[in-house]
C-alpha cells in the first residue's frame, strides 16, 4: 500500500508538529521531557529552561550522572520534538 507510513514512524511526527505548534509552556516542556527521558529519569529529575538552556536538578548524583551520560541523545531528542531553537544546550545539577 502505497501512501501509508507506519505508525512508528508517523506518530512520534505527529507529536512534533503538534508540539512546535503550541506555545512552550511549563506543562510542554515537561510532556516533551517525559516522553524524551521515561518515567523513572523523569521521577529522577526536574527541569526547567533559561532562555535556551535546558536545566535539569537530579534528586541524586547516580541520575545526573544518567542525565550527563545520555545528554547527547536527549538534547537531539527534545530539539525534535520542540525545535531546534528552543534548547541549544543541557546544563545538569545535583
Amino acid at each position: 500500500m502505497r501512501g501509508f507510513e507506519p505508525l512508528a514512524q508517523a506518530i512520534p511526527r505527529a507529536v512534533a508538529t503538534l508540539l512546535r505548534d503550541t506555545p512552550m509552556s511549563p506543562g510542554k516542556l515537561a510532556f516533551a521531557w517525559k516522553t524524551v527521558v521515561g518515567p523513572a529519569m523523569d521521577r529522577g529529575t526536574f527541569v526547567r529552561l533559561d532562555g535556551r538552556t535546558l536545566l535539569v536538578d537530579a534528586k541524586t548524583a547516580a541520575w545526573a550522572k544518567e542525565v550527563s551520560r545520555s545528554s547527547p541523545i536527549i538534547l537531539k531528542r527534545l530539539q525534535t520534538l520542540l525545535g531546534r531553537e528552543v534548547i541549544n544546550e543541557l546544563n545538569v545539577r545535583v
